[in-house]
Order: structure tokens, then sequence, then C-alpha cells
């Protein structure tokens, strides 16, 4: 890296992969912005001395003045986008409303996109830029009851690929993160858009949404191979700092597993293995 202190915006810092990697970053003399929606998350980021920011993905003015009081504070450039702000829904896709994957969309792809297309004219005129979008495992093999979440995931490794053919030659790299299992507040941030969204309780899936809603109360690792956020750190800061950051990086080994037995597998021996991996089993 050179002296000069390179810039990162950071989306969704409150805790798991966004708080860790800001730390991280930071540490290794990164100018780190870090992110949250809510202003009691953005309070707790100051008190950890990081330059803070109050962002909604799901709200364009919030996204539009984040990116304007970054550019106000650095002079107008900015180095590196980290994209992880996310959360999952949870929900048969038969129970799912336009509300729920409209939810959905807008935080997990839709701001997303607009946070990255505000941030490219400018690593435009600078003639570089890194571009980290963090997907899943779940972003190329599909869990039942998670469509909402795989469907944003999906779409959001298609327009990746897209954007990484489009942006050859310009200086700016975009890579994708496709984590499996990690500590993190995932499961908590589930349980309020489940409840918001799904009746549950009259759906035709309630046994299963009873077994869903254990895995997400327990206590623990939700999966096996689960690991801690630094595993995912470790990543992102080859993906920013290599001379030849990756266009996708697989994350624990289901993540590593998933990724190559999909090539080989026939497709209802996947949507087997996939079925019994996410804990539902087959109906």
């Amino acid at each position: 890296m050179s002296s000069v202190k390179q810039s990162v915006l950071i989306t969704g810092c409150s805790s798991g992969i966004g708080l860790e990697t800001a730390k991280a970053l930071a540490a290794r003399g990164w100018r780190v912005f870090a992110t949250a929606r809510s202003a009691k998350d953005v309070d707790e980021l100051a008190h950890a001395a990081f330059e803070t920011l109050q962002l909604d993905m799901a709200d364009s003015e919030s996204i539009r003045n984040a990116v304007a009081d970054v550019l106000d504070r650095t002079g107008g450039t900015l180095d590196a986008l980290f994209n992880n702000a996310g959360y999952g829904q949870i929900g048969a896709v038969e129970d799912l409303t336009r509300d729920a994957l409209r939810e959905q969309f807008e935080t997990n792809l839709f701001g997303a996109i607009e946070l990255t297309n505000l941030v490219i004219p400018i690593m435009r005129r600078q003639g570089h830029g890194r571009i980290v979008f963090n997907s899943s495992v779940l972003g190329y093999a599909a869990f039942p009851y998670r469509g909402a979440y795989v469907a944003s995931k999906f779409a959001m490794e298609g327009i990746c690929d897209t954007l990484r053919q489009e942006m050859a030659c310009t200086g700016i790299v975009v890579s994708l993160v496709e984590p499996g299992p990690i500590v993190s507040r995932f499961r908590e941030n589930c349980l309020p858009p489940f409840k918001r969204h799904i009746g549950w309780q009259t759906s035709v899936h309630s046994k299963q949404y009873e077994a869903q809603l254990a895995r997400l109360n327990k206590p623990g690792p939700a999966a096996p191979f689960t690991l801690p956020a630094s595993a995912v750190v470790r990543v992102v800061i080859h993906a920013l700092e290599s001379g030849r950051p990756r266009p996708r990086y697989q994350v624990t080994f289901p993540a590593i597993l998933f990724w190559w037995i999909k090539r080989f597998l026939p497709v209802r021996a996947m949507d087997c293995l996939l079925s019994k991996a996410s804990g539902t089993g087959t109906k």
C-alpha cells in the first residue's frame, strides 16, 4: 500500500462482517467510513473512533447524503467500497408478498447498486477503485425457505458479473465475496422481517417454520463449519489490496463445497443435498 491513506466506505457496520472489516482495515492504515442504518449503531461506531455515517440502503436520499458527506470529507475521492449491508427474509416462496420481496431487494440489491453507481464516476476520474460486494453461498446454491434472500443474491451475482466486464480497462475492479455460515447477528436480524411479513401460524408450511424459528433462536452456531467474521475479513483485504484480486471468493467449507459440486451433481441430486443441508429435509 502507498504511504497515502486510502479511503473505504463500508455499509452495514453495526456488527459482524462489516464491523470486523472496519476494524481490520483501520488497523492496516485505511481511512474507514463506517456506516449503519440506526442512529444508535452510528453512535456506537463513533465511540469506537471510526469516521461514521448514517446510511439506510433502502433510502435513496440517505445514500446520496452519505456519498456527498464522504466526498466532502475526502476532497472528492474514494478508493474503495464494500457493499456489505443486508439481511435475510425467511419464508416459503408461496408465502412471500410483493412487499416482502420489494423490501428484501431494496436493501440487499437496489441500494447497493444505487450506491455503487454514485461511486463509479469518482473512481473513473481517479483512474482506479475497488468495489466489493458481499454475496453468499446462497448466491449460487438455493436453500428452501430462503427464496427472497436467494433471489436477491442470485441477482447480485449476475449484475456484478456484468459490472465487472463493463469496468474492464477502467482501473476499477469488482469482486464478490461468497460466505457460508459466519458468526454474526444474521439470525437475530432475520426475525423482525419474518414476523412482519409471514403469517406463519396459518401457513401450510407452519411445521417447517416452527423448525426454522427453533434454529434461529438456538444459541451458538446455527450450522457446522461456522467461522468467525475474520475469515471474511481476510478475503476482503485481498480484494482491496492485492495487485490481482479475484472475481470471487468463497469462504467456509460449505461455500467451497457447494461451488464445486454444483458443477457436477445432477439438479435433482443437488436439490436433495441443499434441502438436507438447510435443515428442512425433503417433503
